[in-house]
């Protein structure tokens, strides 16, 4: 059996324990693994190059990937969905193992219903992918965003200022939610619930007026205000999937905060720090899980699925099913965070 691993779309923290655990169970069951370069690009080109227990030795602990991403759709070209159907036969891949989100499951969801057998692992920091109660990356992505919060409510207290901190999040907010809770922030605008900001300075007032000189905001990239105003993006460009480019929403609500209230505002954009370095514990497990489970598949013949985990349990659930709708966050979750508001 031979098996195709690639990574596709945004490096995240966690896709080399995915690797390596895929690489030690496969040599299990007698099964050869070969790393497909820079994701469905590297199918495209033909990129690929044998992994070993020597490619993956080490490999745990860092972030990144090994075999390098890109975000690729081969479906706007029929050219390109042929070339990788071509070379699926000419490195005699039995099986392919696809580590990625909406987009690049989705790519994988398309190949299996032509007839290839695919198995999906679930990765991005945004956990926005149905199906699955984590996916690998976020709890990293969490921890930096909490610790970037903690640290700067001792700037913000220093100097009585307003801090906007800005995370990842295009459609779904759980790393703005779940790290605004833990970073004790006085407020989370997040994509799920448009924000007016008229309510967002009276909370910075409220504060002040009560002796609280500083106050911490959070908002996720895809944060909107109210009443349907478009989007806040830095360009019009688009990714191969036709994603708008998101960022600058924090900018635009430190502006406005420190217009109509007065009080010194500072804005924080995380970026791709959110995504970079070594993964959390938590997500080096899960990682080492899902590719445990996804060799597991293959070797019970069982395609067109994703592993996930429920509860404490990996399972499978079908690629439709997995990209089928984002997982948006939890209001009553929401709810809770807000009554720490102001």
């Amino acid at each position: 059996m031979k098996i195709g691993i690639l990574t596709g779309g945004g490096d995240c923290p966690g896709e080399n324990a995915v690797i390596r655990a895929v690489v030690k169970k496969a040599d299990k069951y007698g099964f050869s693994v070969i790393g497909i370069k820079k994701g469905w690009l590297g199918l495209i080109n033909g990129d690929v190059e044998p992994l070993t227990h020597s490619s993956v030795s080490g490999i745990l602990p860092r972030g990144g990937t090994i075999l390098g991403t890109s975000r690729t759709n081969p479906f706007k070209k029929e050219e390109d969905v042929q070339k990788i159907l071509s070379n699926i036969k000419k490195f005699g891949f039995d099986t392919l193992i696809a580590i990625g989100g909406e987009d690049t499951l989705g790519v994988a969801k398309r190949f299996y219903e032509k007839g290839i057998k695919v198995v999906g692992i679930p990765k991005t920091i945004d956990n926005d992918l149905s199906g699955t109660d984590y996916t690998f990356g976020f709890d990293t992505a969490v921890s930096i965003a909490a610790e970037a919060i903690d640290r700067l409510h001792t700037t913000a207290e220093s100097h009585d200022r307003v801090m906007v901190i800005e995370v990842m999040g295009r459609h779904a907010g759980w790393i703005a939610t779940i790290a605004g809770i833990a970073g004790g922030a006085d407020c989370i605008l997040i994509p799920e619930k448009p924000f007016d900001i008229d309510k967002v300075c009276e909370l910075v007032n409220k504060r002040h007026n009560r002796g609280r000189g500083f106050s911490i905001i959070v908002a996720a990239e895809g944060a909107m205000p109210v009443k349907g105003t478009k989007l806040i993006t830095q360009d019009e460009s688009v990714d191969a999937f036709g994603h708008i480019k998101l960022g600058g929403v924090g900018n635009i609500i430190g502006k406005e905060i420190e217009k109509r209230t007065g009080f010194e505002t500072r804005v924080i954009i995380l970026g791709h720090i959110q995504r970079g370095g070594t993964p959390t514990a938590f997500d080096r497990v899960l990682a080492t899980r899902y590719g445990i489970a996804a060799v597991e598949l293959i070797k019970n013949n069982e395609f067109g699925k994703m592993v996930a985990l429920k509860g404490n349990k990996i399972v499978s659930v079908n690629l439709e099913e997995a990209v089928a709708k984002l997982k948006t966050v939890d209001l009553e979750l929401y709810d809770i965070a807000e009554i720490f508001f102001g």
